[in-house]
């Protein structure tokens, strides 16, 4: 994701004859901007052209930088989902409803915390979502030229899921663009969740607790918290604990 600045979709394009973009297996781009042109694949501002810092794209199948803008969408749906359940999931621990309030600690911890009933009725879910993409999007590997293609005419990202019927009645040019958000907002995910997962593996500590502690107490508060808290029963509660200590001693010494 880091290496470049990609979408599924060419908002140009798009709005001006209101149907995707068709890949050809075999036919190659020289570089980015040849993909960008195309429109496979669009840039995002200050690189309206694209950038690939790493060279992926020179002389790049046009079916491989389709499955490339797929990849991307897919993660960063997944990401989004992450980042948004690891700020609520540490937030709601410990109630009642939830398993039992038997799920503690840093987010990274909690799925392993969960039934194994839940982690198969999880795995099932997945199973069957993955299988109505694959059939979707993929082509039948025994009828393709090789495998891992997708359907010439798919645009990556759009499975036709809308429920909620969101797109129902928008131009083409109201669809590009939340397209385009979407994915941009989806790379934003990608860098936040994985800052999220390196910062509890680090201190082994909740989110929001540490980050105030820090920002109150500086690096010696962290610190403190990090060994006062370290394999205690719950360090969840632990850490919230020391956190209102420190906020209460802060708000304290500025009384004065």
């Amino acid at each position: 994701m880091a290496a470049m600045c990609i979408s599924a979709l060419n908002v140009q394009a798009v709005a001006a004859k209101g149907k995707p973009t068709k890949v050809t297996a075999g036919k190659k781009f020289t570089d980015i901007k040849a993909a960008t042109k195309a429109g496979i694949v669009q840039g995002c501002a200050p690189f309206p052209e694209g950038v690939d810092f790493f060279g992926f794209y020179n002389g790049i199948d046009e079916a491989e930088a389709q499955r490339y803008a797929d990849v991307e969408i897919t993660h960063g749906r997944v990401a989004m989902l992450a980042a948004l359940g690891f700020l609520v999931g540490e937030q709601v621990e410990g109630s009642a409803f939830l398993f039992d309030a038997q799920v503690t600690g840093p987010a990274i911890n909690h799925f392993q915390q969960v039934p194994a009933t839940f982690w198969g009725l999880i795995g099932a879910f997945i199973f069957v979502v993955e299988s109505n993409r694959v059939q979707y999007a993929w082509q039948n590997p025994f009828n393709a030229d090789k495998l891992f293609l997708l359907k010439p005419e798919y645009t990556p990202g759009d499975y036709q899921f809308d429920p909620l019927q969101l797109s129902k009645g928008k131009d083409a040019t109201w669809l590009a663009d939340m397209k385009l958000k979407e994915v941009n907002n989806g790379r934003v995910a990608m860098v936040a969740i994985s800052g999220m997962v390196a910062q509890e593996l680090v201190n082994g500590l909740n989110l929001i607790p540490a980050d105030e502690v820090l920002e109150m107490g500086k690096s010696g508060a962290l610190e403190a918290m990090e060994k006062q808290c370290a394999g205690t029963a719950d360090e969840a509660a632990c850490a919230k604990a020391f956190e209102a200590a420190e906020r209460a001693a802060v708000f304290a010494g500025n009384a004065l």
